[in-house]
């Protein structure tokens, strides 16, 4: 009996390829036509949305999230355990089996409240590094409300789809970090006769975006206009993690401690506060008092601060971690088959600088940067095999840079 394929019915010498069955046959185009049509129908594309719930065998626990943060960041074990707990726990609520005991786990977005330099933005692009899910930070100053100079809210989903290469289900699963959100806060009190455009109207845009909604996201970004198609994101499984520096909330916190009702106790608990460091007593009320709207502060419910940083957590800073200040410009050296060294006392006036600059560990790199400049344009071009960066030699080109007012 001679073999024909069971859907166009040529036989086996006229196809290159005849699959057989159960008493039936398929050639190669009837094959692909088969695939083509799962394709269109959607079904393929659930069963892919399933394959994609994180295996949780494989997700880090937070203790080895935070063991990877302490590679690349000194101290702020406080936010790493916030951050780490966090992620895991929302990896936990993709992988949750629908309707289990009708439990829902609701997300848990994140604010980090942290003076300028303290290392947000840095634990945001570390933790990025070994995540499997879509992972994009997007910066609050360029949002405006809709129809106004500026970009859309909606353009965070945009960003997020880019990074998951315009899969919906995997941008679905993703996480944001909205750095600078303390740049949205409410500017005054008082009513006022022009809009806060940037700041509380931005905030307003974003409430239905950090609780969970459907949105109409343009997958190029950019305004919306009617004639364009539209992806539709849905954002209850994004979770959003909000940095700011908040310039200025430690009055806020300051305030509230001293306002205490008149008695013996009430003095000696504030004796107790540690006044060089007030972040630390930070509370959802105190971002409310800076100019967030308490329905946006409701929707971020854990709130964590980042300690500043003092002269010990400096100078870890810049030779500890993996991709230290130190390390980076040795390597750059190297790359030139030279070896650069610095002695302690260099150091010591490096971290003495940042220290008197009050920057942070931005600080420690543009101190380093000024001092280096001269050596990365000379040394090169010698036959230098060695370089050491002593105390006097960083001196002399710190004043040097400081009488050209760089």
């Amino acid at each position: 009996m001679k073999k024909r394929c069971s859907f166009c019915g040529r036989g086996e010498s006229e196809v290159r390829l005849l699959i057989s069955g159960n008493d039936a046959y398929i050639c190669e185009d009837c094959a692909q036509r088969a695939y083509e049509i799962v394709e269109e129908s959607g079904l393929n594309a659930q069963d892919k949305a399933k394959n994609k719930l994180p295996n949780m065998k494989k997700v880090p626990k937070p203790r080895e999230i935070k063991e990877y943060l302490d590679q690349y960041i000194i101290g702020q074990d406080e936010a790493k355990r916030y951050l780490a707990v966090a992620v895991y726990n929302h990896y936990k609520r993709l992988s949750q089996p629908v309707d289990e005991g009708g439990v829902e786990i609701e997300k848990s977005n994140i604010i980090m409240v942290g003076s300028t330099g303290t290392g947000k933005t840095l634990l945001a692009r570390t933790i990025a590094k070994m995540l499997d899910v879509p992972f994009t930070i997007v910066d609050a100053t360029v949002f405006t409300e809709a129809g106004y100079v500026g970009e859309d809210v909606e353009s965070i989903l945009s960003r997020l789809l880019q990074v998951a290469d315009y899969d919906l289900e995997a941008t679905q699963r993703g996480i944001v970090f909205i750095d600078e959100i303390d740049k949205i806060a409410r500017k005054t009190d008082n009513p006022s006769i022009t809009r806060d455009v940037s700041g509380e109207g931005v905030q307003q845009g974003l409430l239905k975006l950090l609780e969970g909604t459907i949105v109409n996201v343009p997958p190029k970004g950019g305004r919306k206009h009617p004639d364009q198609d539209y992806i539709h994101v849905d954002t209850r499984n994004i979770l959003f993690i909000c940095g700011g520096a908040f310039d200025g909330i430690e009055r806020k916190i300051a305030q509230r401690l001293n306002t205490h009702t008149v008695g013996y106790n009430s003095v000696q608990n504030v004796r107790k506060i540690d006044k060089d460091d007030l972040m630390k007593y930070v509370q959802p009320q105190d971002l409310k008092s800076f100019g967030l709207i308490p329905e946006i502060i409701g929707r971020l419910p854990v709130l964590t601060y980042l300690n500043p940083l003092d002269r010990e957590a400096l100078r870890r800073i810049l030779i500890e971690p993996k991709n230290s200040i130190v390390k980076q410009y040795e390597k750059l050296f190297q790359m030139d088959g030279i070896t650069l060294t610095f002695t302690e006392d260099a150091l010591e006036l490096i971290v003495d600088k940042a220290v008197e600059y009050k920057l942070g560990a931005r600080g420690l790199r543009s101190i380093v940067e000024s001092i280096m400049m001269d050596a990365m344009f000379e040394v090169p071009s010698t036959k230098e095999k060695t370089f050491e960066v002593t105390r006097e030699y960083a001196q002399q080109e710190m004043d040097k840079n400081a009488s050209l007012g760089l």
